[in-house]
């Protein structure tokens, strides 16, 4: 049976691929200790689930949801924005319900891409910037983020002629997987780089409530002029303890937020409307328990940090995200440092170029792992090396 022909530019998931190479270790008697995939080990607030089940018993909230998103959870985004940043948009025109900014990352390519168009992408980085582009049947040009420049982009590299074939470029602040954070005044260079060059700036901005150290991830939106160029993607996901939900939101520039609208209505139905009447609860009743659990990463990276650190090894601390960005020891690569402690220890770090070349030399290691297994797996490492 014959295929796409872009599928083969989209290698497997690399989510997928974790869980699968992990599943065969475990089949063959190896306990696993896993620090690859950023899935929160913590549960959803009590409260939103109370109103999940509650709602879901109505028979009104049983049929087709509302194709942009129910009104209530749209004000309660445009509330949250306001509220946390100082940023208003219009719920009706301005913001838009998703099923986790990941669809809505990924369908971005179709709102804006044509085939031969060239996305400006940041690597290494959340792959789904890239497989979009692959799959709108455009191109990537990515922007190399290194440990010497903050692993910020340097966007006045950017060759002219590249430039002139972009339509969007894509950033994540806090950013994974390096756990690097960025400044308004970035955000100002980038505003302006993108009016000038006349492109989309959309912002993954599914870290902005998980920062450590007294810092708070800023909006793209904060900056003056933003609403013209920008879109922004916030998820419940890793603030509530909400993977399995699929629930998040797009907001900003209404003519971009239409755009993406006009792909999702003919391509999905809409979020199931109790679980975005959680999502309101969630995003209007949840910000203790999002600090609680920001303390509870808080204390996991600073304990990795330091016990890591005392075998010798580079481990930088991450001020945001949930995952420490780890140089693996001289004479390893990515993939054979992360091999050879899962063969010695039975803990897996994630190799670094499986988020684009220039992670290469690194692992990832991600927070969101119980604490008693954190410390087991310390003690596994400190055993084997």
């Amino acid at each position: 049976m014959r295929h796409s022909h872009r599928l083969e530019e989209v290698p497997p998931y690399l989510f997928a691929e974790i869980d699968r190479k992990i599943a065969e270790r475990r089949a063959h008697g190896v306990d696993v200790i896993s620090f690859g995939v950023g899935d929160p080990d913590l549960p959803t607030p009590e409260r939103v689930v109370e109103v999940l089940a509650a709602e879901s018993r109505k028979p009104e909230n049983q049929g087709y949801p509302s194709y942009y998103g129910l009104p209530e959870f749209r004000v309660a985004a445009s509330r949250f924005m306001l509220n946390r940043f100082g940023v208003s948009v219009d719920p009706e025109k301005e913001v838009l319900s998703l099923m986790g900014s990941k669809e809505g990352i990924a369908h971005m390519a179709l709102a804006v891409l044509d085939p031969g168009d060239i996305a400006l992408v940041p690597e290494p980085g959340y792959p789904v910037y890239a497989m979009g582009t692959i799959l709108a049947g455009a191109r990537s040009h990515f922007l190399p983020l290194e440990r010497r420049h903050g692993f910020l982009p340097d966007l006045d590299s950017v060759p002219t002629d590249v430039i002139c074939e972009a339509k969007i470029l894509w950033l994540n602040y806090p950013n994974n997987p390096t756990g690097a954070v960025a400044d308004l005044e970035f955000f100002a260079h980038a505003v302006d780089f993108a009016r000038e060059s006349d492109l989309v700036l959309a912002h993954d901005n599914a870290y902005s409530e998980i920062t450590y150290d007294g810092f708070r991830a800023p909006s793209l939106l904060q900056v003056p002029g933003a609403m013209e160029v920008g879109i922004e993607f916030h998820s419940l996901s890793k603030t509530f303890n909400m993977t399995g939900w699929r629930v998040g939101f797009a907001c900003g520039n209404a003519s971009v937020i239409e755009a993406l609208g006009t792909i999702k209505t003919n391509i999905d139905s809409g979020i199931f409307n109790p679980i975005q009447l959680a999502g309101v609860q969630a995003l209007d009743g949840e910000r203790e328990t999002s600090q609680s659990m920001c303390e509870t990463y808080r204390a996991r990276r600073d304990f990795l940090v330091s016990e890591l650190s005392g075998l010798g090894w580079d481990v930088p601390t991450p001020r945001g995200g949930i995952y420490i960005w780890m140089p693996v020891p001289p004479g390893y690569d990515s993939i054979g440092f992360s091999r050879f402690v899962l063969d010695r220890a039975g803990v897996f770090f994630t190799p670094g170029n499986a988020y684009g070349p220039s992670g290469e030399g690194y692992v990832r290691i991600s927070l969101t792992v119980p604490d008693a297994r954190i410390r087991e797996a310390v003690a596994r490492l400190k055993e084997a090396f």
